[in-house]
């Protein structure tokens, strides 16, 4: 079983905003103030809805399957590794190009919201998170998740204050630390997973 702090860790470095400054504030550049409140709004009750069902159609195909919470964690283990390992080399690949966003507004929203909100390693480790969890932990790791994806939605509406200036470059040398701890979390998924399976010792 995990702490709810960890569980919180987990969410923050999978599903939080970091990932998605530099993106997000990249392809909405060019809207109006209006324009990128209303889309901020959307992708968080998209993104949101999103990793509720993804989380539930997960553990329920898990447990139909048979999918063990061993395999799971060194699934999702692997998954944030690989993450990981682009994030911190990231810094030293040339800039990709951006195409810019659809005309049409739902079109629009599902491009900002997968995979830079809702990513594949964050519904993995949510379908984790729950099997290793207790039922009546459910409620509260729901809490956090909602929580998380508020923050996503704040770093959104705030995109452009918070991506200027000497906050900039605070959350520059953040992100940098950030992509060391997920490396690490991913290793200690694996880890965690392979004791399950008495790979390793406990």
């Amino acid at each position: 079983m995990l702490s709810l702090g960890a569980v919180f860790i987990l969410f923050f470095v999978t599903l939080g905003p970091f990932k998605l400054l530099g993106p997000f504030s990249q392809q909405t550049r060019e809207l109006s103030a209006p324009a990128l409140r209303a889309i901020a709004v959307r992708v968080f009750f998209v993104g949101l809805g999103a990793v509720i069902v993804g989380g539930y159609l997960g553990t329920a195909l898990a447990a139909k399957w048979n999918v063990s919470t061993a395999a799971l964690e060194i699934a999702t283990g692997l998954i944030l590794l690989l993450v990981a390992v682009r994030l911190v080399m990231a810094p030293y690949e040339p800039p990709q190009p951006l195409s810019p966003l659809p005309t049409s507004p739902m079109a629009a929203t599902l491009r900002l919201t997968f995979p830079l909100v809702v990513t594949p390693y964050g519904i993995a480790g949510l379908i984790a998170v729950l099997d290793l969890m207790p039922e009546g932990s459910h409620a509260a790791v729901y809490a956090l998740l909602v929580l998380v994806m508020v923050l996503n939605l704040l770093a959104m509406l705030f995109i452009r204050e918070i991506m200027r200036g000497p906050v900039l470059l605070i959350l520059q040398v953040f992100g940098a630390v950030l992509g060391v701890l997920q490396f690490a979390l991913a290793i200690q998924i694996i880890i965690r997973g392979l004791r399950d399976l008495n790979v390793l010792p406990a």
